[in-house]
């Protein structure tokens, strides 16, 4: 008996001691490091309307593929949802590109997540059509299969009208789940970013008032996110000082609690200039609008600390100086743990 009691304990010491190195590798501690790839997804050549940029990512992984949906910046249509798909990385910039037809006026900013109570795919994104009434805001549309782009619903509003709490623009709009509640999120550039609410039941309507729940030197682009194996919440949201863009990252124990800083400076950023390294030649020293990988494609939007990685959009100070916001030449590129 006094052997099983030592081999027992040995084992439940040995056990605690894993489960606390597990613990201690998915803790995020900065300072962050990261490797950029060579750009992955570049614009495609459409000759009819020439493609300028392609941003704002939003990837899930579903059935052995990667699904990429993203803005493009176009010269004669100057807001398009863009999707595709891909096994590889390597393989990204190879894929079919698609232009989502669903919606026939501007549409961007785009965010994907499988809402389970309803077994259908989500896509949130800004939108406005004036030639059907449908003013500027968070829009949704759905589908039963991702991989097909011609699936998706008309876009539906979140909101009739804009909320008389938001006295500025809102943006960037991006929805997380915990187990009773949808987390509407978003920035006005204006260094807020909001919060909105409703029943997890009355998803994707029932929205509430958005109230201010970040306030700092930020700026869009924020996007939020569960910490696999912790009680917490991550949110990544740009920064731009003096035109140049990187990322700053906040902790909070629930999506409707206070953030403290993790990384908030531009020389000890979650992901800039300061922080990002190329292999071979650096073709982005601006770090900007992305999507975390995430471990699951649900609406709980859970990563995995212990291995993050970030697809962005990127662009070198030198080329986008002296050019408008919508000529700048963005590409998508991988971070990924560095030195």
């Amino acid at each position: 008996m006094q052997v099983c009691t030592v081999v027992l304990l040995l084992g439940a010491l040995t056990l605690l001691a894993a489960a606390g190195e597990d613990q201690a590798v998915r803790e995020l501690k900065p300072p962050f490091a990261w490797q950029l790839s060579p750009p992955l997804i570049a614009p495609a050549n459409r000759p009819d309307d020439p493609c300028v940029s392609v941003k704002d990512p939003t990837v899930v992984f579903h059935e052995g593929k990667w699904h990429v949906f993203a803005t493009i910046r176009s010269q004669v249509k100057t807001h398009q949802i863009e999707y595709l798909s891909t096994d590889t990385w390597e393989n990204a910039g190879l894929a079919e590109r698609h232009i989502l037809a669903c919606h026939e006026g501007y549409f961007c900013a785009p965010q994907v997540f499988f809402f389970t109570p309803h077994k259908k795919w989500y896509l949130i994104y800004q939108g406005a059509n004036e030639k059907r009434g449908m003013p500027y805001g968070p829009y949704y549309s759905t589908s039963e299969t991702i991989g097909d782009p011609k699936s998706w619903t008309a876009p539906q509003p979140f909101y009739a009208a804009k909320p008389k709490t938001v006295d500025k623009g809102w943006l960037d709009f991006w929805v997380i789940c915990d187990a009773t509640a949808a987390h509407l999120f978003f920035t006005s550039c204006d260094g807020r970013m909001w919060r909105a609410q409703t029943a997890l039941a009355d998803f994707p309507k029932g929205w509430s008032d958005p109230q201010v729940c970040l306030q700092g030197d930020i700026f869009e682009a924020s996007h939020t996110y569960r910490l696999l194996g912790q009680q917490k919440y991550l949110t990544v949201i740009e920064a731009n000082p003096g035109g140049k863009r990187y990322y700053k990252a906040f902790v909070a124990d629930r999506l409707d609690g206070a953030w403290t800083p993790l990384a908030d400076m531009q020389a000890r950023p979650f992901a800039g200039a300061a922080n990002v390294k190329a292999a071979g030649e650096l073709w982005a020293d601006n770090i900007s609008h992305g999507e975390l990988l995430r471990a699951s494609n649900d609406q709980t939007l859970t990563v995995d600390p212990a291995n993050l990685q970030f697809l962005i959009q990127g662009v070198l100070e030198k080329d986008k100086a002296g050019k408008k916001y919508g000529e700048i030449p963005w590409r998508l590129g991988l971070l990924t743990p560095g030195k």
